[in-house]
């Protein structure tokens, strides 16, 4: 990942930073929902600086493991991801982003990635005892 020690570069908020448990890349899981309708439309992955880019300017951006760059959804596609919220789970190693997802999230021109994958055809459970 690059050097983020130049001091022109806002760092992200120390009481963010210092909540987050990374793996072993220092990257955190990122689930994207769409904000309206809770359809999950992706998982991606950030660091701190691509944490903190999407904190504040509004259009998320993710750490690509493949291409080892920052890259934000939508600049190449037009399919944008607009902020509406950001939390952070109880355990600090996932973050919710919820969005307004302009066209296909996932790469391959379908609305979500797991659209994209397909059915694993679990088993499904039974339904809860009525309370």
């Amino acid at each position: 990942m690059p050097d983020l020690t130049d001091a022109t570069v806002p760092a992200l908020d120390p009481a963010i930073a210092e909540r987050l448990k990374r793996d072993e890349h220092g990257l955190v899981a990122a689930v994207v929902q769409q904000h309206d309708t809770g359809e999950v439309l992706m998982l991606g992955w950030m660091d701190d600086e691509a944490l903190r880019r999407t904190l504040t300017e509004g259009r998320v951006t993710f750490w690509s493991r493949s291409r080892e760059e920052y890259w934000r959804k939508g600049d190449t596609s037009g399919h944008v991801q607009l902020v509406r919220s950001v939390a952070l789970d109880c355990d600090g190693d996932a973050l919710l982003v919820r969005v307004h997802q302009v066209g296909a999230a996932c790469h391959t021109g379908t609305r979500t990635c797991f659209e994209a994958g397909g059915d694993l055809g679990a088993v499904v459970g039974p339904d809860a005892p009525a309370a």
